[in-house]
């Protein structure tokens, strides 16, 4: 008869070599897939931002003049400059075109959120900012059109 800590040990490396194959399977998965759905989901939030922006124009320039109360910029200027942001930079996004540069202004926006507008949704722009921080820092992946014209623009940039 077998004692049970002589199960628990010969069952160990067969546990240990699951959780390995499975840890090695998710590691090998494609990061590209990964960033493709990264820009997805990031430009689902704001293009859709975006559209209820222009959807009740009168609403939105009142939101900006009564609620949001962006510093610095005239209150009808940061209406159409978000609007326009929020319509346009997802659609690079999406397509995996100047995706970092298209990050940039998304970034911008979501701290100005953060600060001035809606400070107690910190959680929420975190995860924007963090997904908008990956597609900046490595990149939209090869599932993108950056991958296709970005070897032109380095050969014309001398990069």
């Amino acid at each position: 008869m077998k004692s049970e800590s002589s199960l628990t040990v010969s069952s160990a490396p067969r546990v240990g070599n699951l959780i390995g194959g499975v840890l090695g399977m998710l590691e090998g998965f494609p990061t590209s897939i990964l960033q493709l759905l990264l820009r997805l989901g990031i430009a689902s939030v704001f293009f859709k931002s975006g559209l209820v922006k222009i959807e009740s124009w009168q609403s939105t320039v009142f939101l900006f003049k009564m609620e949001y109360k962006v510093p610095v910029i005239p209150y009808e200027a940061a209406a159409y400059m978000s609007a326009a942001v929020e319509l346009a930079t997802p659609v690079l996004l999406v397509l995996g075109l100047a995706t970092r540069l298209a990050t940039l202004p998304l970034l911008g926006m979501t701290v100005v959120i953060e600060i001035f507008v809606f400070p107690e949704s910190w959680s929420e722009h975190l995860i924007w900012a963090a997904i908008l921080l990956v597609l900046l820092c490595r990149g939209p992946g090869q599932i993108s059109l950056d991958r296709l014209v970005g070897p032109w623009f380095k050969e014309r940039l001398g990069i």
